[in-house]
């Protein structure tokens, strides 16, 4: 690490402690730059590298002409930057990225559970029932994101919502391909997300953990047979094309409706 480094890692350090400690709570604006680096020890320079640092991940916000300031640091603010980080890895990761996912998302169906309303769980027996064997790729990934999401929402653990927002919009390629790929990808989906909802509809969020951790192995194991060569067709240009303009439509969705956590 050069010298410059380790100066902008000190005054970082300085900041976060400043946030815990409370000096500094979200909303508060900074001090004047020359009085907060002579505070901390540190160069005029090295401040402003260590304040673009922890703007860059949502930790502070600089305004021109105003100053700088301590951001909500709500979690779905702080969590944006792994999404950022995990669109980098799309296609190259996705199996690894799902297999976090199959970790964490049944954890939050199970807490979403006792939280869901009669409209939430008729919501999702429309998107379950609205799908079909005529449905198409877009059809199919769109209701599964609103399904995921449904549920995802509802757990009281916003760390833990957060932080499936930044995963999911990584395996979107994964979900599309499938669809492309998979002749009864409906059909499974459809089962799949039946037998969760059954379970939430019983009050059975501990079935419904199972079923889901179940859902995400599927798509999972899905990814590490394509990157295999085990899926028929899952390299050729065709299917290569479709999954782009597929999850083009997917990322127009979230934009319109927030972050995705479908599978």
């Amino acid at each position: 690490m050069t010298a410059a480094l380790a100066v902008t890692d000190r005054a970082i350090e300085a900041i976060r402690r400043m946030i815990q400690s409370g000096e500094l709570a979200p909303g508060d604006r900074l001090p004047p730059e020359k009085e907060l680096a002579e505070g901390i020890g540190v160069s005029r320079n090295s401040l402003r590298e260590a304040v673009k640092a922890l703007s860059v991940i949502r930790v502070l916000d600089v305004r021109q002409g105003d100053g700088t300031y301590v951001t909500s640091l709500a979690p779905d603010l702080l969590v944006e930057s792994l999404a950022f980080m995990l669109d980098l890895h799309q296609g190259s990761a996705e199996g690894q990225i799902l297999e976090v996912r199959r970790l964490l998302e049944p954890t939050a169906v199970e807490q979403a559970c006792p939280a869901l309303t009669a409209e939430d769980l008729a919501e999702l027996e429309r998107l379950t029932v609205g799908l079909g064997g005529a449905s198409d790729v877009e059809e199919l990934v769109a209701s599964d994101i609103a399904f995921h999401r449904l549920i995802v929402s509802r757990c009281p653990n916003a760390y833990l919502r957060s932080m499936l927002d930044g995963l999911a919009s990584a395996t979107s390629r994964a979900r599309v391909w499938r669809g492309i790929t998979e002749d009864d990808a409906v059909e499974r989906t459809v089962a799949e997300h039946r037998r969760i909802l059954d379970a939430l509809h019983s009050g059975r969020g501990d079935l419904a953990r199972v079923h889901a951790a179940a859902h995400i192995a599927g798509v999972e194991s899905w990814v590490h047979r394509t990157a295999t060569g085990a899926v028929p067709g899952s390299g050729t240009a065709v299917s290569d094309t479709a999954a782009s303009d597929a999850a083009g439509s997917d990322a127009a969705g979230s934009d319109a409706t927030g972050s995705d956590s479908a599978d």
